[in-house]
């Protein structure tokens, strides 16, 4: 497992890290955490609203005996945890309840990197840098970063830490992967000057670059398309048209002797600014296999040929960030 920089910060994350969104019941969780461990991921990220608080509880399990300063802990704060006018935003209130919920569920005294989860049009945004750096400053938070904001939110939320002496955003994570492509236009250039680093999510767009949907069949019993995840799940990422290029990417992996999970998420941490592919699992051996993406480097001759196999479907608009793919190539 390589490791690299998270932009300009000194703070070195695992190429493949282990996304806990679809992962919380508490003996799988915590299997996969463990194989995660075994892979050399050390880059294990989280939310307070994955599963109602509870993805954290059980992380903070799986790590319980790991010993802390070999891991780096990335959760997020913003989506509604409770019922109340106060338990949703980024209000300094929530800011701060929801770290120190989030430090008591994980078990820890600190947390490696502290998102906004969105951006928070409600509330001032000095409010909510000053609650960031006062976390910062207390030592309960190292790093902070931000998850599918537009250019211009990072881009201000920039200037106002700069001109109030706030500490800085270090990362920004996205969706982000071979078909759904938004950041490219703006949030990347944006965050090269900037020094800001990418935690893509969805690297094998809910698990439709892995090859298991095929076109004229159903979705596999258990799969992504077909389980709890079905209503969140881009309505038309099964279409023929789509499936039929996905499955034309089979070829392109097996012509390099790679596997389609491999083939995507190597796409992905091809860009340098990228510093880790987040991956989700329901199972130990997924996550294994993810895993095996580190340090595979595609020539430019292959990535041309995947971008003539999927251009139709490939979408690109700045717009939609930070919405989700509905349908590609529509």
């Amino acid at each position: 497992m390589k490791h690299r920089s998270l932009g300009r910060s000194g703070l070195k994350v695992s190429e493949i890290a282990y996304g806990s969104w679809i992962s919380y019941t508490e003996g799988s969780a915590e299997r996969i955490a463990r194989e995660a461990l075994e892979q050399g991921i050390t880059t294990f990220d989280t939310a307070d609203v994955y599963g109602g608080t509870r993805a954290e509880v059980v992380l903070g399990r799986a790590l319980a005996n790991v010993r802390r300063e070999s891991v780096e802990i990335s959760t997020k704060v913003f989506s509604p945890i409770g019922p109340g006018a106060n338990d949703r935003g980024l209000s300094r209130k929530h800011i701060m309840e929801a770290a120190h919920g989030s430090l008591r569920r994980l078990g820890t005294d600190y947390i490696d990197l502290y998102q906004a989860h969105r951006f928070d049009e409600r509330t001032p945004l000095a409010e909510t840098l000053r609650a960031f750096d006062d976390l910062v400053r207390q030592g309960k938070v190292l790093y902070v970063g931000v998850s599918e904001w537009t250019a211009a939110q990072i881009s201000e939320a920039l200037e106002l830490a700069d001109r109030m002496g706030l500490d800085r955003i270090v990362s920004n994570q996205p969706q982000y992967n071979l078909v759904w492509r938004v950041i490219e236009e703006e949030v990347l250039p944006l965050c090269e000057r900037e020094g800001i680093g990418q935690l893509a999510w969805s690297p094998l767009a809910q698990g439709l670059l892995t090859g298991k949907y095929l076109p004229g069949t159903p979705p596999p019993t258990g799969s992504r398309a077909a389980g709890v995840a079905a209503s969140q799940f881009a309505s038309g990422a099964l279409t023929a048209n789509v499936l039929k290029r996905v499955a034309e990417l089979g070829e392109v992996a097996s012509d390099l002797g790679l596997t389609m999970p491999q083939l995507a998420i190597a796409w992905v941490l091809r860009n340098p600014n990228i510093a880790s592919a987040i991956v989700g699992a329901s199972k130990p051996e997924q996550i294994a296999q993810s895993a095996t993406a580190s340090g595979i480097e595609l020539d430019d001759e292959t990535v041309e040929r995947i971008d003539r196999i999927l251009d139709p479907i490939i979408e690109r608009d700045p717009r939609k960030t930070p919405s989700q793919p509905t349908s590609y190539g529509n």
